[in-house]
C-alpha cells in the first residue's frame, strides 16, 4: 500500500473535518461554500475554491479521498508539496471554470427562447429562484428543458473530484502502464488506457439527454482533467528547453 504523503494527508483531515462540520451546520455551510451559478444570489467570489473541499454525502467523500490517496501520494513523492498543491488547486479551479461556462451556455440558450417570444426576462429569473414556472413556458421549451434551467441556475457543486481528475490523468502521463484493479472494472487495466475511458464516459453523460447515473457534474470532471493534461504538457515542454543545450 502506498505511504501517505504529507500534503495529501492534511487534505484528507481537512476534508474530514469539513465534511464532520455539515453535520452540524449543513445548509449554512451549503450555501456558503458550494459552488453557485454566478447569478444567482447564493454565489460568492471563493466558492470555485472552497467547493472542492465540501461533499455531499459518505461515498462520495470516501471514494474522492482514497482516489487522493492511491493517485496523490505518488505524485507528490516525486514533485514535492508546493508543486503538488499548485497542481491540485489549479485542477480543481479549472473543474469549476469548465462546469460553470457549460451550465451557463445551458442556461442561457433556453433562456433566450424564452425572452424571445416574449416572457419578461426579470420575470423569468425570480420565478426559477422559487423553483416555479409559469406552465406558459412549455409551449416553447421541453420539460427537459425547463429540468436543466432550473439544474443551471440553482447549481450547487461539492467535491474533490475535479480536482482528483486532473491527478489521475497526472499518475496516467507520469506512470502511463502501471496496471489499475478497480472495484466496478474487475480486470486489471494500465491507467493511460483506463483515463480516456473514464473522461469519455464523463463526456457521454454530460452531453447525453437520454441517459443519466444521478446529480454529477461531468463537466467539471471534464474540466479537471483538461486542466491537468495541459499543465502536464506545458511542464514537460518546458522542461525538454530546460534540458536542452544549444549548439
Amino acid at each position: 500500500m502506498a505511504r501517505i504523503t504529507e500534503t495529501v494527508k492534511h487534505l484528507l483531515i481537512i476534508n474530514g473535518i469539513v465534511f464532520l462540520s455539515t453535520s452540524l451546520y449543513g445548509k449554512y455551510i451549503y450555501n456558503l461554500f458550494a459552488l453557485h451559478y454566478y447569478e444567482n444570489t447564493l454565489f460568492q467570489i471563493w466558492q470555485p475554491l472552497t467547493h472542492m473541499f465540501l461533499h455531499g454525502n459518505f461515498s462520495h467523500i470516501l471514494f474522492n479521498m482514497i482516489g487522493l490517496w492511491m493517485f496523490g501520494s505518488p505524485l507528490e513523492q516525486l514533485w514535492g508539496k508546493n508543486k503538488f498543491i499548485f497542481f491540485y488547486i489549479s485542477s480543481g479551479l479549472g473543474a469549476a471554470a469548465l462546469q460553470m461556462l457549460y451550465s451557463s451556455y445551458d442556461f442561457n440558450s433556453i433562456f433566450e427562447i424564452l425572452v424571445s417570444n416574449g416572457f419578461n426576462s426579470d420575470e423569468i429569473i425570480n420565478t426559477i429562484k422559487t423553483n416555479r414556472y409559469n406552465t406558459n413556458w412549455l409551449s416553447y421549451i421541453s420539460e427537459k428543458q425547463l429540468s436543466h434551467l432550473n439544474e443551471s441556475f440553482n447549481l450547487s457543486m461539492v467535491g474533490a473530484s475535479g480536482a482528483l481528475y486532473g491527478i489521475i490523468v497526472a499518475f496516467a502521463f507520469l506512470f502511463p502502464n502501471v496496471s489499475l484493479f478497480l472495484i466496478f472494472i474487475p480486470i486489471p487495466i494500465k491507467a493511460k488506457y483506463f483515463v480516456p475511458i473514464l473522461i469519455a464516459g464523463d463526456l457521454f453523460f454530460g452531453v447525453s439527454n437520454s441517459f443519466s447515473i444521478g446529480p454529477i457534474a461531468h463537466f467539471a470532471h471534464v474540466g479537471g482533467a483538461l486542466t491537468g493534461l495541459a499543465m502536464m504538457i506545458y511542464w514537460r515542454k518546458n522542461q525538454f528547453k530546460k534540458n536542452r543545450w544549444d549548439l
